[in-house]
């Protein structure tokens, strides 16, 4: 195989994001290991480029995992909390015991005016896992 491209962070958070929205509605995205491209695929979506035939060959595409793949979801928001507000710990176990868990946390979040250091903290949390990935999967990301 030819020298590797770097993958652009910015399109894998942005790969992530359509993998996790997306996630039971037939949406996938993989990197190209070649040329650092990010290729999707959206179920039904005629907007999307059309898949190559290998795109299953591990040695040339990587597949996205989702945010739970990564531990960005419900892992990622105990661990903001316990560092964060750790007075409302227990509370927020509690908020993710049930369904419709972030819109709750996401307003325990403003009620205690830290819904801005959450988006920063969970985006930051989100490019060193992607860097990770890519490090374990022999990608290079560019910022």
């Amino acid at each position: 195989m030819s020298k590797q491209s770097p993958v652009k962070l910015s399109d894998l958070e942005d790969a992530l994001l359509f993998v996790d929205v997306g996630n039971g509605f037939d949406t996938a995205a993989w990197v190209c290991r070649e040329t650092g491209a990010v290729l999707w695929h959206g179920g039904d979506s005629d907007e999307l480029e059309p898949l190559p035939e290998d795109i299953d060959d591990t040695e040339r595409h990587v597949p996205v995992p989702d945010k739970r793949e990564f531990g960005l979801g419900k892992p990622l928001a105990l661990e903001f909390t316990r560092t964060h507000l750790p007075a409302c710990y227990e509370q927020v176990c509690a908020i993710f015991a049930h369904r419709g868990a972030y819109a709750r946390f996401k307003d325990l979040l403003e009620r205690h005016q830290s819904l801005d250091a959450w988006h920063q903290w969970e985006a930051e949390q989100t490019r060193q896992a992607l860097r990770e990935w890519c490090a374990d999967n022999g990608l290079t990301p560019a910022d």
